[in-house]
């Protein structure tokens, strides 16, 4: 019994991570820190969104403990707490590319 007590907490928190993942700018956001670590300006400006926007964003991304913050003097920088978030989110365009792949394979191919 505890076992399955053990793998449905771990599974509650993967789902409580992936949530963060729910929203498209949200994605955009983490691409992007990818690149170098910036600040909310900054962030808001290469996506095109709201500065207050893109701060509720990071507050998710935050509280899900996929971004950290380092401050230097009165400027927040925002930076992925893991490289390998990036590797999952890419895994993920694969898996999507092939199934639209297979989906479209199969509206070309001839019903018997």
């Amino acid at each position: 019994m505890q076992i399955n007590s053990l793998k449905l907490e771990i599974s509650q928190l993967q789902a409580d991570m992936c949530s963060a993942f729910t929203d498209p700018t949200r994605i955009l956001i983490l691409y992007v820190l990818h690149e170098t670590p910036r600040n909310v300006t900054e962030l808001a400006n290469l996506i095109g969104i709201p500065q207050p926007t893109a701060s509720r964003h990071l507050k998710v991304l935050r509280d899900h403990g996929l971004v950290q913050t380092t401050r230097t003097g009165t400027t927040i920088t925002y930076s992925l707490v893991d490289e390998r978030l990036i590797q999952s989110l890419e895994i993920l365009r694969v898996v999507l590319h092939d199934t639209l792949t297979l989906k479209a394979n199969m509206m070309l191919e001839p019903n018997p």
